[in-house]
């Protein structure tokens, strides 16, 4: 007498058995991971490979920039006898450059602003500043009001 799982054993055969004909016969994809059904067999079955491409590597048809470095600020503490112009002629700059790149941490040094007082500066304050660089007055905003 068979048991139960002799007949789901036989079962399980029977179906591998029928999806192997099957396979073999081109009426089912062949699953991945099993066996070519036709070399096991015993018949000659042509096996193809999927085809090279052909030709030069594809390279990419640009470069990205190269992206160039922004000024770098110096920070400076204001020191006792400083003022913008001194400060400015020590750093090959202007004190209305320094005044501009510091106008929103010191709204009294805003150049454009009718509050503007270019020799109130205090000992402490840290101006950010460009070595070098000069803004040019006729690149600046409006009056801000």
């Amino acid at each position: 007498m068979a048991t139960m799982s002799d007949r789901i054993g036989t079962g399980l055969l029977l179906g591998v058995v029928a999806l192997v004909s099957l396979t073999s016969a081109g009426c089912v994809p062949n699953p991945g991971g099993l066996a070519d059904p036709s070399a096991a067999s015993g018949t000659d079955a042509a096996v193809t490979a999927a085809p090279t491409p052909s030709g030069p590597t594809p390279t990419p048809s640009f470069t990205r920039p190269t992206p160039t470095p922004l000024p770098t600020f110096l920070v400076y503490v204001v020191q006792s006898g400083d003022s913008l112009e001194g400060i400015g002629d020590r750093f090959g700059t202007s004190g209305r450059s320094i005044a501009q790149w510091n106008r929103f941490s010191y709204p009294s040094l805003d150049p454009l602003s009718d509050d503007y007082e270019p020799d109130r500066i205090v000992v402490g304050w840290t101006l950010r500043l460009i070595p070098g660089l000069e803004y040019d007055p006729e690149e600046l905003p409006g009056p801000t009001r």
